[in-house]
């Protein structure tokens, strides 16, 4: 899957001058967590989250009064807490990569570019929604996790007798194993019991890890 096909597209921006006041209240209504920053020719100069905006506020525990303090938020331009130096993606960039971006860098949203200007924005919500489509989480079913052997073809060898019982796979995937004999599998299988499922995979794995009817 590539970033293009699970942005938001036309994110919302802010210009460098915006408020924190202002910019606060427009992430609050329209419920995002980030907002790229654009200067008058639309180019990207930076990003501003939340927590950007939260840190550059008074404290709660202030003395300030109510006007002080929304005078104070009036003053403080986004460019004064905006993150400058931006990680960004192209819309042709894989969901793997966006995500190695994100957790290698301790962030949770990059700006996606087409020519340099912003077309989108890929969150780890986004990935998040992923993730549940890639294990099945929505559909009805058996979800199953086991270690299977470190073999070519092994994995084909569960799937083809899961079929072969009338068993549909809904999810399959793979992660690491316990030691490099084995590897981890998660699926999601509609139209067999659990006692059915497992009878079947048993005999081909090396440990059952967990099995339940969602």
């Amino acid at each position: 899957m590539l970033v293009g096909k699970r942005m938001t597209p036309n994110p919302i921006t802010v210009s460098p001058d915006t408020s924190i006041g202002e910019a606060m209240e427009r992430m609050k209504r329209e419920k995002v967590r980030r907002f790229p920053v654009l200067d008058k020719n639309r180019k990207l100069v930076g990003i501003v989250a939340y927590n950007d905006l939260l840190h550059a506020s008074p404290s709660s525990v202030t003395s300030l009064s109510v006007w002080e303090v929304s005078y104070l938020l009036s003053q403080v331009k986004i460019n004064e807490v905006m993150t400058k130096k931006v990680i960004t993606v192209t819309e042709n960039a894989t969901l793997e990569e966006a995500a190695r971006l994100m957790v290698d860098n301790e962030i949770g949203g990059l700006p996606v570019l087409r020519d340099d200007l912003v077309v989108g924005i890929i969150t780890e919500s986004d990935l998040f929604k992923v993730f549940l489509e890639l294990l099945g989480a929505r559909e009805k079913g058996v979800r199953l996790t086991v270690l299977a052997p470190y073999f070519k073809g092994s994995l084909a060898q569960i799937s083809s007798k899961i079929t072969e019982r009338g068993g549909l796979i809904l999810a399959l995937n793979t992660f690491l194993g316990e030691d490099p004999t084995n590897w981890g599998c998660h699926l999601k299988v509609a139209d067999l019991s659990k006692d059915e499922l497992l009878e079947v995979v048993k005999p081909l794995v090396v440990k059952i890890i967990d099995v339940r009817e969602t």
